[in-house]
């Protein structure tokens, strides 16, 4: 099996090509850092010891800001490398003022790009993070003898069921891992049938909390705001944001003064669900924080990334997306932070013993229909509901979670 893949792989490779000039026209790409998936460096290894972190995206990455901030403070860490394989991360990334991380493209898995890469960077100990599984990498990492971790490892059931039908390969992938660190139960399950060898689970990291929190909204956004009625739709996928968008004509039939912030998952669909919402008769205003809000704007549209911290410390009730669809939900511990009420979908099987313990708060509310979520909203707007005792209990969570890991991670780093 590992030689089929390699086959894909070096395939995929004879394309890349093509593909990134596709991915470049579509603003998917670094122009000047593209050739990092190829092991062509920008950045420069440090003397001394270097941890890296890989994960695919935003939420990954969000996820590990309070591990960075700690290694950040450790005398005992030289440089700490970053990777990811998508821009929008790599635009986080470099909002981050922590000065031993580098972030670098993750490479394509290519046996020899991947060989070149661990060369150049020799990591001391290796984490992926969330559901990040490379074959070459991983096989690679371990004949160099380099540690490799999983952390707030996540493995879904649908992806548990592709890797259980390739048992032997499964056993073999999963085995290169010295130590799983996972986000839930579930997952603990799935990682011990598919051959990981040493799996502990304390909790999800994102329960964790940035040492280094700030708010970036300006004063004018925050007072036209204030004026108005106000919820938000955060982390909207696809379909979703139209459904918010007839949400917001129902209650606008009450509520004369209504404003909806909508939050998309990717930004670069804003043009689109700007064109949607217009459709519905709606007046949409892009976020730009120097531009004037008319007054009878209906949507505040966020189209930049970074934000939604600083809207939800302004906001009081949040509908987390992607759980209207089949997309499995985002994570609402951000919003519960700044006190928020949580509304969702019916799908949030990517969160689910969180959400489990915010129902268990009376602080989040799962919404089946149209009808439902107006209701639901209406109460809201009149309700005077805090959530601070429940932040206050996810943090003292979160510190508990984070120094279990760290304590875990430096028993391999002390070994190296």
């Amino acid at each position: 099996m590992i030689f089929i893949y390699r086959t894909i792989i070096n395939l995929i490779l004879i394309l890349s090509p093509l593909i990134i000039l596709f991915r470049l026209l579509k603003k998917k790409e670094d122009l000047k850092r593209f050739r990092e998936k190829l092991s062509f460096f920008t950045k420069n290894r440090f003397k001394g010891k270097l941890i890296w972190f890989h994960g695919a995206s935003v939420g990954e990455f969000q996820s590990i800001i309070p591990l960075l901030e700690k290694y950040e403070k450790s005398k005992k860490i030289d440089q700490i490398l970053i990777t990811s394989n998508t821009l929008s991360s790599a635009k986080i990334i470099s909002k981050i003022k922590l000065k031993k991380v580098t972030h670098q493209f993750f490479p394509i898995d290519n046996n020899l790009i991947v060989k070149k890469f661990i060369k150049y960077w020799k990591p001391s100990i290796a984490l992926f993070v969330d559901s990040e599984i490379w074959p070459n990498m991983l096989i690679n990492l371990n004949k160099e003898k380099i540690p490799t971790v999983l952390l707030n490892a996540r493995i879904t059931k649908k992806s548990y069921d592709r890797w259980i039908k390739l048992k032997s390969f499964s056993r073999l992938i999963f085995n290169q891992f010295n130590l799983c660190l996972s986000s839930n139960k579930e997952t603990f399950k799935f990682l011990k049938k598919l051959g990981a060898k040493d799996i502990k689970y304390f909790g999800n990291l994102k329960y964790s909390q940035s040492e280094n929190e700030k708010i970036e909204i300006d004063d004018q956004t925050i007072k036209f705001i204030s004026k108005r009625t106000t919820w938000c739709a955060s982390s909207t996928h696809n379909s979703e944001e139209k459904f918010f968008g007839l949400v917001h004509n129902k209650l606008k039939k009450k509520y004369k003064n209504l404003l909806t912030v909508i939050i998309p998952r990717h930004i670069d669909r804003k043009e689109d669900i700007r064109d949607e919402l217009s459709d519905l008769g709606l007046k949409v205003h892009m976020h730009e924080p120097k531009t004037k809000i008319n007054q009878d704007t209906d949507i505040y549209l966020v189209n930049s990334f970074g934000k939604t911290k600083s809207f939800y410390s302004t906001l009081k009730n949040v509908f987390l997306g992607g759980s209207l669809i089949k997309h499995g939900g985002q994570n609402p511990l951000e919003a519960v932070r700044y006190n928020c009420n949580i509304l969702h979908g019916p799908n949030i099987f990517n969160f689910t013993e969180i959400y489990q313990f915010l129902s268990k708060q009376k602080i989040s509310i799962k919404i089946y229909n149209l009808n439902q979520t107006v209701n639901v909203l209406d109460k809201l707007f009149t309700s005077k509901k805090s959530q601070k005792n429940v932040k206050n209990k996810i943090n003292k969570i979160g510190q508990k979670i984070l120094k279990k890991n760290i304590y875990e991670i430096n028993l391999i780093l002390n070994k190296v």
